[in-house]
C-alpha cells in the first residue's frame, strides 16, 4: 500500500508541469493575447496587405477551428475578396495536424487535472494533506527545472528550438511555408518567439510559486 502511495505521490510531481504548461497555452489560445501580441511594439507589419483588423479576424477564425468540432472545411472555404483561397491545400493540412495536437492536449489537461484535485480530495481525507502539498511543492520546481532549459534554448537559437518542436509533434515539412502563405502573414516568426517566451514566462512563475507556497505548508505535523 505504502507503495502504491508513493507511487501517486509522484504522479503529482510528474503532472503538475504539464497541467502549469497547458493550462498557459490554453490560455494562449485567446483572441484577447493575439490582440495583445499585435500590438506589442515593432511587430512586424504584413507586407502583402493584411491590416491589424483583417489580421485580427483571420486569426480569430483559425483559434475557433483548433478548439471545435469543425472539420478542415471551416478554413479550407474561407477565400478572399477575388474568390481563392484563403488557405492552401499545405497550410490546411498543417491546420488539421495542429488542431489534432490541440485537442489532444486539452484531453491530457483535462485529465491531469482531475486526477490531481482527486489525489487532493483523498489526501485531504486521510490525513496526507502535508505529502500533498509536499508533491505539489516539488512539481512546481521541477517545472521550474524544465521550463529554465527551454528558456535557455529559446534564448541561445531559437530557430534550432523551434524546428526541433515541430520535429517532435509533427510528421514531415507540411509546417514550412512562404512568407506570402496566409498563415505566416497571421503569425509570422516573431508571434511565434514570443509565444513561447510568454508560455515559459508564465509557467515558470507559477511554477515557483507553487513550489514556495505548497513547501511551507509541506512538512509533517
Amino acid at each position: 500500500m505504502d507503495i502504491v502511495k508513493r507511487i501517486i505521490q509522484w504522479l503529482v510531481v510528474i503532472l503538475v508541469p504539464v497541467i502549469l504548461v497547458l493550462s498557459v497555452v490554453r490560455l494562449m489560445l485567446t483572441p484577447l493575447f493575439v490582440r495583445a501580441e499585435y500590438n506589442t511594439p515593432n511587430f512586424p507589419a504584413d507586407k502583402y496587405g493584411f491590416s491589424l483588423e483583417e489580421r485580427l479576424h483571420w486569426s480569430e477564425i483559425a483559434l475557433q477551428y483548433l478548439l471545435n468540432s469543425e472539420g478542415i472545411e471551416f478554413l479550407g472555404d474561407l477565400t478572399f475578396e477575388d474568390g481563392s483561397p484563403l488557405y492552401n491545400e499545405r497550410e490546411q493540412h498543417h491546420m488539421l495536424d495542429v488542431k489534432i495536437v490541440v485537442q489532444q492536449a486539452m484531453v491530457v489537461l483535462a485529465g491531469a487535472l482531475t486526477f490531481v484535485i482527486l489525489v487532493g480530495v483523498w489526501a485531504r481525507g486521510t490525513d496526507r494533506w502535508w505529502e500533498y502539498r509536499q508533491s505539489l511543492s516539488r512539481g512546481g520546481w521541477l517545472t521550474v527545472g524544465i521550463i529554465g532549459l527551454v528558456i535557455v534554448a529559446i534564448v541561445l537559437s531559437f530557430d534550432v528550438f523551434f524546428v526541433a518542436f515541430h520535429k517532435v509533434f509533427f510528421e514531415g515539412e507540411t509546417w514550412i511555408f512562404r512568407y506570402s502563405d496566409t498563415l505566416i502573414r497571421l503569425f509570422p516568426v516573431r508571434f511565434w518567439r514570443d509565444t513561447f517566451i510568454a508560455v515559459g514566462g508564465i509557467t515558470l512563475t507559477g511554477g515557483a510559486a507553487l513550489g514556495v507556497l505548497c513547501k511551507r505548508n509541506s512538512q509533517e505535523p
